[in-house]
């Protein structure tokens, strides 16, 4: 399993945010696999992390054409900086 870590600071939020993220947190589990989607905000900063089954089905989500247009609005107007990471978990422990 992989996750990927996106950490941003914000610039601003508007509507059209908030519907975009909605949006694309729906179709990156119906229609690449994603296995958990998870965000936080606290002040200008976010984080979000998403869990994957593989490399590949990241790779496709990043490549979808909607999320690339959220990119590039996310580049250009709703965050000052922003830092992706993937990760390979190469174990849990729960306590449920």
């Amino acid at each position: 399993m992989y996750a990927v870590i996106f950490k941003a600071v914000l610039n601003k939020r508007d509507s059209r945010y908030f519907e975009t993220a909605e949006r694309l947190r729906q179709l990156a589990k119906v229609k690449y696999g994603c296995l958990d989607f998870i965000a936080f905000t606290d002040d200008d900063r976010e984080i979000a992390i998403s869990y994957w089954p593989s490399r590949e089905q990241i790779a496709a989500w990043k490549d979808d054409p909607e999320h690339r247009q959220a990119q590039h609005l996310g580049r250009t107007n709703w965050y000052r900086s922003y830092k992706v990471e993937v990760v390979k978990i190469e174990r849990e422990y729960r306590n449920d």
